[in-house]
């Protein structure tokens, strides 16, 4: 009796050492980190998709300075439009150089994006192909794809696209890779009819699979569309909206853009206590 009696008091003990080290672990979790790398990333591959839409708008033209442009690209960036690579594709590249060229949205960018239509930029079912090559944004590596699909337009009147991306992003501190397989939906919600990139607002849901710097695999879901404005003051961020992030064996963070303020200042909420963050 006296055995089975020390045999529960043991269990007892391990249950409660157990229990009382996970609420510690959960009280103490103040790492902000991932949920930065999950923003960098997102905003990474979001902005490719900005990039392919600029140079999409001026197609039509066979070499293009961006000088005083209104969108993302400036005068060290140039597009070369190329319809005799593929027979049923247009492909356009985007090259920012070999040395960091400053874009209008304050990002450092170099090396090139390459960009292949099958279609009208505008056109339904048309898809966008975009393959980084030797890309950097602000000493960020970027390598993967991505793919864009024109879904035409919904019952409000905006073009909806559909959205797949596989990126892989190299730290500029050398501090590790992070990796994003996202699927996402983006609605142009307003400047559709504008030659103006100043008025352009877009709005992203979906969900992501992938990885952080230290190895960590997580999940990240959209639970309130992200909102990217495109006017000069507010085009570097998400200006609202609520993300999900979820990393292998930790509590969700939910990262929140804020209330369409442009700044460079979002909250991340671990176990009810919230940590203001400044994005990359």
């Amino acid at each position: 009796m006296k055995s089975v009696c020390n045999y529960f008091l043991f269990c007892l003990f391990v249950l409660l050492l157990f229990g009382s080290c996970r609420k510690k672990t959960q009280e103490t979790d103040s790492d902000t980190s991932s949920a930065s790398e999950n923003f960098l990333a997102t905003s990474i591959g979001n902005d490719m998709g900005n990039v392919a839409d600029e140079a999409g708008r001026t197609k039509n033209i066979s070499s293009f300075k961006a000088s005083g442009s209104t969108g993302i690209l400036s005068s060290c960036a140039s597009i070369q439009f190329d319809t005799l690579v593929n027979v049923n594709a247009d492909t356009i590249t985007v090259n920012f150089g070999n040395s960091n060229c400053l874009c209008n949205d304050g990002r450092y960018r170099r090396g090139s994006l390459v960009i292949v239509y099958n279609g009208r930029y505008r056109d339904s079912l048309t898809t966008v192909f975009i393959s980084p090559k030797n890309y950097f944004v602000n000493d960020n590596g970027v390598s993967g794809s991505k793919t864009v699909k024109n879904l035409g337009h919904n019952s409000q009147g905006h073009l909806v696209y559909d959205i797949s991306e596989t990126i892989s992003i190299v730290k500029a501190d050398n501090s590790g890779s992070i990796v994003l397989n996202a699927l996402r939906k983006r609605e142009w919600v307003s400047g559709e009819n504008t030659v103006s990139w100043l008025d352009d607002k877009y709005s992203i849901t979906g969900s992501a699979t992938g990885s952080n710097a230290n190895g960590r695999n997580f999940t990240s879901v959209i639970t309130k569309p992200l909102i990217r404005d495109m006017s000069i003051a507010c085009r570097k961020h998400f200006i609202s909206g609520i993300m999900q992030h979820t990393p292998v064996n930790k509590p969700t963070r939910t990262i929140d853009f804020g209330d369409e303020t442009c700044d460079n200042k979002a909250t991340v909420t671990i176990n009810n206590k919230v940590y203001e963050i400044t994005l990359p």
